[in-house]
């Protein structure tokens, strides 16, 4: 091969590498980001730093078309269908209800998830190691911790008698979040007072109409629509003096009296990994699954002198981050 056919040779495949970044010069990519509000936009804001660590700026390089449905399925599905009619490269979609509905309303797009049930359990990928479609994304550990969870609100509450949890019967992922609840509390010997609510509407008059009888303490069960109202949870159970406990920590940060789970935003920034990746050109098939197996034990200590409470030493030496 002579000189002349070499340098050709190689700026064809150079050409090759690059151009999926030069065909956006001067045209950001455009990325749908679906959820269902409240701590969900933490996962937006990692999203953006994860993105802009890789190059893409949002505002700038890629422009996040952000849809938050507020706690109603339906609108995450609208809000899908929308999106791939404006042929955005790609869809983040939050929590594994939501994206089984971006799933099912959406046909071509590329999908990126964030789930914190097994994504494969959840029929959204084949296997971690090879999706198989046009999904993929990071899977974090949440609703297997939820035995754990009840443990740990009990060494915090020693005098725990009842616990009340809310969440949406249609939803499988929370179905199964409170099975394991149920079998956790028959251990530990106490009572799961359960609220089926099936709207956002229905868990603010569960919330509302809460008495004091009816529990010692609130505890999450994983549901993205009780995750969009957290901070109406957060409110109400410091008004009624209900210790709470939750699963992701800036939720300690906005009052929460404990959580324990995995950080939302250090996921979004994980999850970026995967979006740059198929915004340049990789299929979705083609990147396994990631799991985020790294937990985070946080406690608001303000929150536990306003509700008169004491923190046990056992559990402040096993925190990794404590509000003051």
């Amino acid at each position: 091969m002579n000189r002349r056919k070499l340098l050709a040779l190689l700026a064809t495949l150079a050409l090759a590498f690059v151009q999926p970044a030069q065909a956006q010069q001067g045209k950001p990519f455009r990325v749908g980001v679906i959820h269902e509000g409240g701590p969900f936009n933490v996962f937006v804001d990692g999203l953006k730093d994860g993105l802009k660590d890789l190059g893409l700026e949002a505002g700038k390089d890629v422009m996040l078309e952000i849809r938050d449905a507020k706690g109603d399925p339906a609108a995450v599905e609208d809000a899908a269908r929308n999106l791939e009619r404006e042929k955005v490269t790609l869809i983040f979609v939050i929590s594994t209800s939501a994206t089984v509905r971006v799933k099912r309303a959406t046909a071509e797009v590329p999908i990126v998830f964030a789930a914190g049930a097994d994504p494969v359990a959840a029929g959204l990928v084949d296997s971690f190691a090879k999706p198989g479609g046009r999904l993929t994304g990071v899977h974090y550990i949440s609703a297997e911790l939820t035995a754990k969870r009840l443990e740990l609100q009990q060494e915090i509450l020693p005098k725990l008698h009842k616990v009340v949890t809310f969440y949406d019967p249609g939803n499988p992922v929370a179905l199964a979040a409170v099975k394991s609840a149920r079998e956790a509390a028959r251990q530990l010997k106490l009572e799961l007072v359960e609220r089926p609510i099936t709207s956002v509407e229905d868990l603010r008059l569960g919330l509302k109409s809460l008495e004091a009888k009816d529990a010692d303490a609130y505890f999450y069960t994983n549901d993205a629509m009780v995750t969009s109202q957290a901070q109406s949870i957060i409110d109400m159970a410091k008004a009624k003096k209900l210790p709470t406990m939750f699963h992701e920590e800036s939720l300690v940060a906005h009052g929460a009296l404990v959580s324990y789970g995995a950080s939302y935003y250090q996921i979004g920034r994980l999850s970026a990994k995967y979006a740059h990746r198929v915004l340049t050109g990789t299929s979705p098939q083609n990147l396994p699954v990631e799991s985020l197996s790294r937990l985070s034990l946080a406690v608001n200590l303000k929150t536990a002198r306003e509700l008169g409470l004491t923190i046990p030493q056992s559990v402040l030496l096993r925190a990794d981050k404590i509000i003051e």
